[in-house]
C-alpha cells in the first residue's frame, strides 16, 4: 500500500483518480488518527490535577481546564471524522511533494545539517542537554513560592488598627487625618475611610479597626517612575501615628482571605487555648520573635486585653437601707446611659424608635456617671456613688473562639519578598520556642500560607499519578517500554525552558505557575509522540527496504532514515508548536487587570514549548538512533513498532 501510494506522485496521469485519491486519504488518516485520539487522551489526562484543585485555586483554574479539555475532545473528533471527508472534497488538481513548498524546502535545508550533526555528536549533545538540566534543578531550588501571584485591583485598603480602648472621637480624629494625609498624594483620586463596624451582622470589626478604601488614578497620570508600591510606602511613611499599627491589603482579595480563613492579612499565626491572658502572652512573644524578619511587615498582635469597661456594682447592704432594689439600680442605668425604648415612630413603610437617655455631659465622665440621680420614697434623690460601686475595669475587647477554643492571632503581610520563603524563615525562629508552649495551647499557620499548604499536597498527591496514566497511555499505544520512556524523558527537558523563564522573569512559583507547567506537560509528550510515531514509520520503510538483521542493516542506513523521518515531517512539527507559541506569546505584553494572573500561567508554557521543541527536534532522534542501534547490536535486530494500530 505505501508503495503503491509512493508511486501516486510519480504517475504522469496525475491528477489522481477518485479512487486513488481516497485511498490517500484513508492512508494519511490512519497514521495520523491514533496520534490525534492518544495525544488528546493525554492533554486531558495532565490536566488532571487542576480539575482536582478545591478552595479558591480550584474555582479560579477549573473553568480553564474543562474549556481546553472539551475543546480537545471537540477538535479530535472533527480531526478524526469530518477533515478527512471536507478533504476528499476539497483536494483537487495535482498533488505537491513537500520539496514544492518553498517555506518546508527551506526549513528542511536548515534542519537536515544540525540534526546530521547532532546525530554525529551525539554524546556530545546528550552531555549539554543534561548540563541544561542540571542548572533547571538548580534554579528551580532557588525559586520563591506564593499561593497565587497577586492580582491587581487597581486600588488599595488601607487597615490600620489603634489601641483598643480608643475613644470614637479620638479615632474619629485619626481616621480624618489619615484621610487628609492620603488625599495629597499625587496618585490618589478618592479616600473613603470608616472606623468601627458597619450596620450590618456580618461585619463584627471593632472600633479600633479603621478601613479605608483608596482609589488610585490611572497610570498614565501618575508621576514617572512611580509604581503601586511605591504609592503604598509613600502613604505608609506620611502616616506614622503613635498607637497606630498600619497594614495595606486589597478590598476584594482582603474580604476572600476574611471569609475563607478569617485571617486579613496575607498570613497569620491563631494561637489556640484555654485563657485569653496565656494566649495574649503567647502573642506577645511570638510578635517579637517575628519582627525584623525581612519581608514580614503590617506586623501586628490582636490584643486580647486591653479593653475599657466600666463596672456598676450595686451596694447591696446599702440599698436595702433606702429601699431600693437590684432592678431599680439597673432601671436608672439602662435609662440613663443606654437609652429607653419610649415608642415608635411610622414614616411610610420605615419604622424608627424613639429613644430617651440623659444629655452627653450627663454622662461624659466617671465622676458625671457618680452623681446620677437615683430617685428613693423616703430620701429622695441621691446620687448613684452612694447605692453602686462605678469604676473602670480591663477586660477582652472581643473575644474570638475557633473550633470550640479561644483564639488569639499574630497578623503580618509579606512584601518585597515571596511568601514561601518568609513563612519558612518565620517558622524557623518559632520552632523552639512552640516547643515549650503550655499544655493545652497549639499554634496553627493561617491565611495564604494556609491555602498554599492545601494546593501544594493536592498537586503533590495527583501528579505522580498522572504521570503514570500516561505512561501507561505510551505504552498501550506503542506497545514498548522503550518507545514510552524515550517519549516520557522529553518532559523534564521541556520544563527547562520553563523554569528558565520563570527564573529570569522573576516570578515566584504559585498555583498559576504549576498550571502553566501542567498545561506544558501535556503538549510536550504530545509532540514527542508525533515524533516517535514518524520515526517508527521510517524504521518500518527501511527494515521493508534493507531487511531487519545486523547483516543487512548499518549505522549509515538507520542513520538515513531517522534522518528523512525527522525532516520529512518536519511541517506538521512545527506546525502544532507554532499555533501553541502565536496564541500565547501576545500575553506577555497584555496589561490591565488580570495580565498579572495569565503571565505566570504564560511564562513556563513559552519556554517550555521552545526548549521541548529544540529538544524533540534534535535530541529525541539522537536518543531514538543509540535506542536503535543498541537494539541492533544486542538482538541483531531492530524492534518495529507500528503506532498506528
Amino acid at each position: 500500500m505505501k508503495d503503491k501510494l509512493k508511486n501516486i506522485f510519480k504517475k504522469e496521469n496525475d491528477p489522481l483518480s477518485s479512487d486513488e485519491k481516497l485511498k490517500l486519504i484513508e492512508s494519511s488518516s490512519k497514521l495520523v488518527g491514533p496520534g490525534v485520539f492518544y495525544s488528546t487522551i493525554i492533554v486531558i489526562a495532565s490536566f488532571l490535577p487542576v480539575f482536582l484543585l478545591t478552595g479558591m485555586e480550584g474555582k479560579l483554574f477549573s473553568p480553564l481546564a474543562w474549556t481546553k479539555s472539551f475543546i480537545l475532545i471537540v477538535d479530535a473528533f472533527f480531526a478524526i471524522t469530518l477533515t478527512p471527508v471536507l478533504i476528499s472534497f476539497l483536494l483537487k488538481g495535482k498533488l505537491r511533494t513537500e520539496n514544492k513548498n518553498p517555506i518546508n524546502r527551506k526549513l528542511e535545508s536548515i534542519y537536515t545539517p544540525i540534526l546530521t550533526l547532532c546525530l554525529k555528536w551525539r554524546k556530545t549533545v546528550l552531555a549539554v542537554n543534561i548540563v541544561a538540566l542540571l542548572i533547571g534543578v538548580l534554579m528551580f531550588t532557588r525559586l520563591g513560592s506564593e499561593f497565587m501571584p497577586p492580582l491587581d485591583e487597581g486600588s488599595v485598603l488601607f487597615m490600620p488598627v489603634t489601641l483598643p480602648d480608643v475613644s470614637n472621637s479620638e479615632v474619629k480624629r485619626i481616621l480624618q487625618v489619615q484621610d487628609r494625609l492620603i488625599k495629597s498624594i499625587p496618585e490618589v483620586a478618592h479616600v473613603l475611610g470608616k472606623a468601627g463596624r458597619a450596620n450590618t451582622a456580618t461585619d463584627n470589626s471593632p472600633i479600633s479597626m479603621i478601613e479605608t478604601i483608596i482609589l488610585l488614578k490611572p497610570h498614565q497620570e501618575w508621576r514617572e517612575g512611580k509604581t503601586k508600591a511605591d504609592i503604598i510606602n509613600d502613604i505608609n511613611n506620611k502616616l506614622q501615628i503613635p498607637g497606630v499599627t498600619n497594614g495595606f491589603t486589597q478590598p476584594i482579595i482582603n474580604r476572600i482571605n476574611m471569609l475563607s480563613t478569617g485571617i486579613r492579612t496575607d498570613v497569620g499565626i491563631k494561637i489556640y487555648g484555654e485563657n485569653l491572658d496565656t494566649i495574649n502572652a503567647l502573642s506577645q512573644k511570638i510578635k517579637m520573635a517575628l519582627d525584623g524578619t525581612s519581608g514580614v511587615k503590617d506586623l501586628y498582635a490582636e490584643p486580647i486585653t486591653g479593653g475599657k469597661y466600666i463596672d456598676i456594682e450595686p451596694k447591696r447592704e446599702v440599698i436595702g437601707r433606702y429601699g431600693l432594689s437590684i432592678d431599680d439600680i439597673n432601671n436608672v442605668v439602662e435609662a440613663s446611659i443606654g437609652g429607653m425604648k419610649l415608642t415608635t415612630t411610622i414614616e411610610g413603610r420605615q419604622r424608627f424608635s424613639v429613644n430617651a437617655r440623659y444629655a452627653q455631659e450627663y454622662r461624659s465622665s466617671i465622676e458625671a456617671l457618680k452623681k446620677l440621680q437615683v430617685q428613693t420614697m423616703d430620701f429622695g434623690p441621691i446620687p448613684l456613688e452612694t447605692v453602686a460601686d462605678v469604676k473602670i475595669s480591663d477586660g477582652p475587647p472581643m473575644i474570638n473562639s475557633e473550633n470550640a477554643m479561644l483564639r488569639g492571632s499574630v497578623l503580618f503581610n509579606v512584601r518585597d519578598r515571596d511568601l514561601g520563603s518568609t513563612v519558612k524563615e518565620a517558622q524557623k525562629k518559632l520552632n523552639e520556642m512552640i516547643t515549650k508552649m503550655p499544655k493545652g495551647y497549639y499554634v496553627e499557620w493561617s491565611g495564604q500560607w494556609e491555602n498554599q499548604i492545601r494546593a501544594n499536597k493536592t498537586l503533590g498527591l495527583i501528579l505522580p499519578i498522572v504521570v503514570v496514566i500516561i505512561f501507561l497511555i505510551l505504552y498501550f499505544t506503542y506497545r514498548s517500554m522503550k518507545e514510552a520512556l524515550i517519549t516520557m524523558i522529553t518532559v523534564p527537558f521541556a520544563l527547562i525552558g520553563g523554569v528558565f523563564m520563570v527564573y529570569f522573569y522573576g516570578i515566584n512559583l504559585s498555583v498559576a505557575v504549576a498550571v502553566g507547567f501542567i498545561a506544558l506537560f501535556g503538549l510536550a509528550v504530545e509532540t514527542a509522540m508525533l515524533i516517535t510515531i514518524y520515526l517508527n514509520e521510517a524504521m518500518n520503510k527501511m527494515a521493508a527496504k534493507h531487511g531487519n538483521s545486523k547483516e543487512t542493516l548499518t549505522e549509515e542506513i538507520v542513520r538515513e532514515y531517522i534522518i528523512e523521518g525527522s525532516a520529512k515531517r518536519l511541517r506538521p512539527k512545527l506546525m502544532t508548536v507554532s499555533v501553541s507559541l502565536f496564541g500565547l506569546i501576545p500575553i506577555l505584553w497584555a496589561t490591565g487587570t488580570g495580565a498579572d494572573v495569565m503571565l505566570p500561567i504564560t511564562v513556563p508554557l513559552i519556554g517550555g514549548t521552545i526548549t521541548s521543541t529544540i529538544y524533540v527536534l534534535l535530541v529525541t532522534p539522537v536518543v531514538f538512533e543509540m535506542v536503535k542501534l543498541h537494539e541492533l547490536k544486542t538482538k541483531g535486530k531492530i524492534s518495529l513498532i507500528d503506532a498506528k494500530h
